[in-house]
């Protein structure tokens, strides 16, 4: 058990580990089309923060990136396949999040914040610009900030 988030109940921290796959299916499929390039960028950066990430949030990546992948496929299936259907299922499950994020110290919500917007820019990146790197689309660009998760006051 991660202790920043020894507080929350079962569904609550089940969803905290999926909001990584939901940033990334969020992000892939603003376009309409999830790339395998986005999936892959996503999974990769998951594994790098296992050891690279913000301090305070280096055991939540080791719980979270062993099953990542498996966790982004089976979420990447259950949703619909329409984006704009999709988009608005996967924005209201991370709006969730609002109210587990108020429950953990407020650092570390800081933190997490700022790392599922750096999963999001860098899964929007993957896809996109010169010979398909490095730019973020429209589309993708106005998800890019997850303006719908709140930093608890």
């Amino acid at each position: 058990m991660i202790p920043e988030l020894q507080n929350l109940n079962e569904s609550e921290l089940d969803l905290l580990k999926k909001i990584p796959a939901m940033v990334t299916i969020l992000i892939a499929g603003a376009d309409e089309e999830i790339s395998k390039s986005e999936l892959k960028e996503a999974v990769n950066v998951t594994k790098i923060k296992q050891s690279k990430a913000r301090k305070e949030l280096l055991s939540y990546y080791k719980e979270v990136a062993p099953d990542f992948e498996e966790s982004l496929n089976e979420l990447l299936n259950s949703y619909p396949q329409e984006a704009e259907v999709r988009s608005k299922q996967v924005i209201e499950e991370i709006e969730r999040l609002n109210s587990i994020l108020t429950k953990v110290d407020k650092d570390w919500a800081v933190q997490f914040i700022e790392s599922m917007k750096d999963i999001a820019k860098r899964v929007a990146e993957a896809a996109g610009g010169v010979f398909g790197y490095l730019s973020i689309g429209y589309e993708e660009s106005k998800l890019i900030d997850l303006k719908m998760i709140k930093v608890p006051a």
